[in-house]
């Protein structure tokens, strides 16, 4: 997966608005009219729902160079709400100018779909198959798959601090804070981790690619 910011280049003449966000801010909130995707140029976002009961379902993780509110497209409709997890900052795409724009222009038109399909088979590629492994190989490739993101970013695989909380990534994996916890504790006893509170130090790669094959 590239850089979106990157893969934007036909789009490079267009001043697009950039906004700075404190830790904790939403950008939009589901059931909100969709009018913009957005593109990480700086920090960390998530996107979940809230059911009838106040429970957070964490839906994705979003990094510097990556887009979301995707999910608004179909719908016309923001299906989730998006916020900060630290101080952060963003580059707004307007959908209705993009489209403009890829209707006068067809390698900017390519470049928009190209993006788009890309992104939403990530998202829906990650889910599929944390849906069907066990809670350890969950954890596992959670870990992996953010180990990759930061290697493509041009930071440490290996040496990384999670921005979100072990309850959000419980919430994201569909697993308990408690197995989260318990987890982390195994990896760290098997000598694939090094955890000091949210700083995580991977100390066998090939051990935790393993570990996404427990059954």
């Amino acid at each position: 997966m590239g850089d979106a910011l990157a893969d934007l280049d036909a789009f490079a003449q267009v001043a697009f608005l950039r906004r700075r966000l404190r830790r904790g801010q939403t950008i939009f909130h589901a059931g909100d009219p969709f009018n913009a995707i957005y593109a990480v140029r700086s920090g960390f976002f998530k996107t979940a729902n809230v059911d009838a009961t106040g429970r957070e379902q964490v839906m994705g993780f979003f990094m510097c160079g990556e887009l979301f509110g995707l999910d608004g497209v179909a719908a016309a409709r923001y299906e989730c709400t998006a916020s900060a997890l630290e101080d952060s900052e963003i580059v707004v795409l307007p959908f209705a100018l993009m489209e403009e724009l890829g209707r006068e222009n067809q390698a900017m038109q390519r470049q928009l779909h190209a993006i788009l399909s890309r992104e939403i088979t990530r998202d829906h590629g990650v889910m599929l198959l944390l849906g069907s492994m066990s809670a350890e190989a969950r954890l596992a490739t959670f870990l992996v798959n953010l180990s990759t993101r930061f290697l493509r970013r041009g930071y440490s695989p290996s040496d990384f601090v999670l921005r979100m909380t072990r309850e959000e990534i419980g919430s994201y994996l569909g697993l308990k804070l408690e197995t989260v916890s318990r987890l982390f504790s195994k990896f760290e006893n098997d000598g694939l981790l090094d955890v000091q509170q949210k700083h995580v130090r991977i100390l066998d790669p090939q051990g935790l690619q393993r570990a996404r094959a427990v059954l």
